[in-house]
């Protein structure tokens, strides 16, 4: 099964809520008209896209209906996913890892996927024939640390991991020097999964960022937050509490074959300006792909 169809079923849940809504509204107007638009409006906010979003693609969706005189459903449809799409667009999706080394963090709350993605980054970076170390600095779970371990075996990358509990940065710390020691291309540093009203794990993240600035300060750095699809709304929160903290250069999409509420990527790309650069549909080392802003929507509508 290509990804494309791997994501067409993994989405269904949401396109089966956005098409049999929208499949409705057509139903229940005889024309494109305010009251249809009105409707439509209604319907990506209750999607989770968000009502500033959804009043925006509404508005663009309004003007070019005027401006090319659309009437079609099938026009209609097509028109709705391209200003949708634009969106999406809107940032720069690509990985920037040409220095060697390069370093990502890797930030999320507890639960969104954080390990899983960083094993099936380090395999895609792998097969690119790069060398991978993983730096497990979220000494605060035990487990945490072990399913690292097996996702680095799989995929290929050496680890560095201390005793539980160990001070986070200290481990970075010692991954930096290892990583420039093997010759590494790329650095990948998991996190422990800092909520917003935890404040001595966001000042641990700041620490972690302060040995990377000082340490690989001429290193390419990305800044990739882990979101959880089926969290809805609720992620549009954890954006904003770790956009505080540390610049974010993208998001991976996890989960999204378990809820209805993908529309929520949509209001977060556009309230923040922040590409989703990975998505991920379902457990296999393979199952995560760079993000595709034309099949998304595909795979939604």
């Amino acid at each position: 099964m290509g990804f494309f169809e791997k994501l067409k079923n993994g989405m269904n849940k949401t396109k089966t809520s956005f098409d049999e809504k929208i499949s409705n509204v057509f139903s229940s107007f005889k024309k494109v008209d305010e009251d249809f638009l009105e409707e439509l409006e209604e319907i990506l906010i209750m999607s989770d896209v968000g009502m500033e979003t959804s009043i925006k693609i509404i508005e663009n969706l309004r003007n070019r209906l005027k401006r090319e005189k659309i009437q079609n459903e099938d026009d209609v449809k097509q028109s709705l996913r391209e200003e949708m799409q634009k969106i999406l667009d809107v940032t720069d999706i690509n990985l920037h890892l040409n220095t060697k080394p390069s370093v990502i963090l890797v930030v999320g709350v507890n639960g969104v996927g954080k390990t899983t993605s960083i094993g099936k980054i380090a395999n895609r970076i792998a097969k690119d024939g790069k060398k991978v170390v993983i730096a497990a600095a979220d000494t605060f779970r035990a487990a945490a640390v072990e399913q690292l371990e097996i996702w680095a075996n799989r995929s290929g990358a050496d680890i560095v991991k201390r005793a539980e509990g160990i001070d986070p940065a200290s481990v970075v710390y010692d991954a930096i020097k290892i990583t420039k020691e093997k010759g590494a291309d790329v650095l990948i540093v998991d996190t422990a999964g800092r909520l917003h009203n935890k404040k001595y794990l966001m000042d641990e993240l700041n620490k972690i960022q302060k040995v990377i600035n000082r340490e690989m300060e001429e290193a390419d750095r990305e800044v990739l937050l882990v979101i959880d699809g089926t969290t809805g709304q609720n992620a549009i929160s954890q954006v904003k509490a770790f956009k505080e903290e540390t610049d974010i250069t993208g998001l991976i999409l996890t989960k999204l074959d378990g809820t209805a509420k993908g529309g929520v990527v949509i209001g977060i790309v556009e309230e923040n300006k922040i590409p989703v650069k990975f998505i991920g549909i379902g457990e296999q080392i393979d199952d995560m792909e760079i993000f595709n802003s034309k099949d998304f929507i595909r795979a939604i509508i």
